[in-house]
């Protein structure tokens, strides 16, 4: 497999820059990476039709209008292309089987590399569970042994019994838009390949829809597991960072459909973390006000005020992670009691979400041997 990184005329970044980046990444992935400068929009157009079956394109296409034009393409580059904005955009439209990320700055390019090596290696079925660009949750399913996970034409279930467990995974990013479920690919890949069923889901993030929309659409996207045929298998969600939040919330909110709720570096106490001031303000951001002007709000956000959840539950941190974060999970395992189990491991806040890392390898096995008992 090889990955090519397109630089688009106009782009402020530097090219050695954007290169290095890539090619670090690359590397890490054990893919051949080259990284091509596009002068104009013909040579971009040319760079995009020459693209082969095994190649993976990151694409920069830069501020000309007739270059983002091409964004929404179609050719041999479609189904293989992850476009970057280095600035903040907003979603913008691409072609059918095309991505798009923006607002990470030059960091975007690690992503990018990382999300279009991740697509192309594993691919996933995206299934839509409402008419935004942002409702819609990536399938990845097992695959019987000898074979790659995630088969994105699979059938039903391998005959198992109640069909394999199924994990929604919910991304965090501070409930910004500009973070978004790539985040969690390569958590999907080992999942899959462990037996389970992966429901990657994105969702309307609150700085640019009100935390309304974003709640809904969880529960939306986590009911639409059943609408895919998923139903029969025990239901775990899974959230990292913000999405740990999100994923006890809705736990809480419905009990009786899951079988385990898994906080990676999760904010699981909102009302403290927003009179820190953590991740720059983003709980006040996100929930639209202080949890003394919206005390209902919080209360029915903040996982620890949910308490007894009704559910059993992991809490994983990196014990290298942002203090507020290491304290709170602390303070909510103790509240939790019996009814959670607490990890702490070396490891910062992206070691969790790491298959690479033993903190994940450790997280993982403790949810295979809780799905098994």
């Amino acid at each position: 497999m090889r990955v090519t990184t397109v630089i688009g005329p106009g782009l402020t970044a530097g090219p050695e820059s954007v290169g290095e980046l890539a090619d670090r990444e690359s590397a890490a992935l054990g893919v051949t990476g080259r990284v091509l400068t596009a002068p104009d929009v013909t040579a971009l157009a040319a760079a995009l039709g020459t693209a082969v079956p095994e190649e993976a394109l990151v694409v920069l296409p830069g501020p000309e209008p007739a270059a983002r034009e091409l964004m929404a393409g179609t050719g041999p580059h479609t189904g293989r292309t992850v476009w970057l904005d280095l600035h903040r955009t907003g979603p913008v439209p691409v072609a059918k089987g095309s991505a798009h990320l923006y607002g990470r700055g030059l960091a975007g390019v690690t992503w990018a590399v990382r999300h279009a090596v991740h697509r192309l290696r594993v691919p996933a079925r995206r299934i839509a569970y409402g008419g935004h660009l942002d409702q819609w949750a990536d399938l990845r399913l097992p695959a019987p042994p000898g074979e790659p996970p995630g088969d994105p034409m699979a059938g039903p279930f391998d005959g198992r019994v109640g069909g394999p467990p199924v994990v929604v995974l919910l991304h965090g990013g501070y409930w910004r838009s500009i973070w978004g479920a790539d985040l969690m690919d390569a958590l999907a890949i080992d999942l899959a390949g462990r037996g389970l069923a992966v429901w990657n889901l994105e969702y309307r993030r609150p700085d640019l829809h009100g935390w309304a929309a974003t709640t809904a659409d969880v529960a939306a996207g986590i009911a639409a597991v059943a609408r895919a045929g998923l139903e029969r298998g025990p239901l775990v969600l899974l959230g990292h960072s913000a999405g740990g939040q999100l994923a006890f919330r809705a736990a809480a909110d419905e009990p009786g459909r899951v079988a385990l709720a898994v906080s990676l570096a999760g904010v699981l106490d909102l009302v403290e973390a927003e009179r820190r001031f953590s991740g720059a303000g983003a709980v006040e951001g996100a929930l639209g006000g202080t949890a003394d002007a919206l005390p209902d709000v919080y209360a029915a956000a903040s996982p620890i005020t949910r308490l007894p959840l009704g559910v059993p539950q992991l809490v994983v941190q990196g014990a290298g992670d942002d203090p507020d974060l290491v304290d709170t999970a602390r303070r909510y395992a103790r509240a939790a009691g019996a009814a959670a189990v607490h990890l702490e491991r070396p490891g910062d806040h992206f070691a969790v979400i790491d298959p690479s890392r033993p903190v994940w390898r450790e997280t993982a096995e403790l949810i295979i041997a809780r799905l098994a008992g």
